[in-house]
């Protein structure tokens, strides 16, 4: 989800509409708040929308990466499986949670085998093997991020975790942009700072306290672990998220949104906060089952 963090290097692109990070930041303002929005709205009216908003997400970062594998590297994925697997760990994490999350993950790995199977050998190590990694890395992880809803207090889970995450992304962006000089990881996301690392950890956990104490009624130093954690894992994301296009030899895995490029830079730090997010606030603030 979140921009390269900026070490300042120069001014801004001609036209004065693009950011450090190379983006059209006012747009990418104005569509990021109306997502938001429509997220917001879902989750104080029907809460479990948010289930479907999970759903179409992951078939759209699905269908991006497969795209983008696909045209750069040659690799030939198993799109039914993994886009069917998908929704159904996604759809059968609200009813049996974990159970359903795994079981749906084993029928769809062997679905990916079946599916390769037609075309031969030739390639089958590395096109079952990236359509195992794009299984795992978003709908997976999403089905976790679908299971925060459905508490009775789903709702203030659920933004918990956005809030922790954008709190991560806002922060690293600022401090980046105001105090960045030193690379943190210059082979995988040369924008990015250790300085902008600092900013992300100050904001998400002073954003994660707020959040356990007003939302869910805990224990506001709660926040001091979850804060940073999921801090940490949306950062690994972002990487990730680097890493695969500079390997492909590509900017943005799609152009889905406008000002943002694909649905993938909006969903990098989320899709590998999920999980643990679920596990923590389940660790933290457990509910019935």
């Amino acid at each position: 989800m979140a921009e390269d963090v900026a070490v300042p290097t120069g001014d801004a692109r001609p036209g004065g509409s693009s950011s450090r990070a190379g983006r059209n930041l006012p747009l990418a303002i104005g569509v990021g708040l109306a997502m938001g929005a429509v997220i917001l709205l879902a989750l104080l009216t029907v809460r479990q929308t948010w289930i479907l908003i999970v759903a179409v997400c992951a078939a759209i970062g699905i269908w991006e990466v497969f795209g983008a594998l696909n045209r750069s590297a040659g690799i030939r994925l198993s799109r039914v499986p993994v886009l069917l697997g998908g929704q159904a760990m996604i759809w059968l994490s609200w009813p049996f949670g974990p159970e359903g999350i795994l079981g749906a993950l084993v029928v769809t790995v062997l679905g990916c085998f079946v599916w390769r199977m037609r075309l031969g050998a030739a390639g089958f190590v590395r096109d079952v093997g990236a359509s195992m990694l794009v299984l795992v890395w978003i709908p997976m992880s999403m089905a976790f991020g679908a299971m925060l809803v459905v508490p009775a207090d789903g709702t203030a889970r659920v933004l918990t975790f956005l809030i922790i995450v954008i709190c991560s992304d806002t922060g690293g962006y600022a401090a980046g942009v105001l105090f960045g000089k030193h690379p943190m990881a210059p082979k995988v996301s040369p924008k990015k700072s250790w300085e902008g690392l600092a900013g992300s950890m100050v904001l998400g956990a002073t954003g994660a306290s707020l959040c356990v104490a007003l939302l869910l009624h805990g224990t506001w130093w709660y926040g001091l672990i979850l804060g940073p954690v999921l801090v940490v894992t949306a950062v690994i994301g972002d990487l990730v998220e680097s890493l695969v296009k500079r390997d492909l030899g590509i900017k943005d895995m799609g152009q889905t949104i406008p000002g943002h490029g694909g649905l993938m830079e909006r969903l990098d730090s989320l899709v590998t906060s999920a999980p643990v997010a679920w596990i923590l606030l389940f660790v933290f603030l457990p509910y019935a089952t």
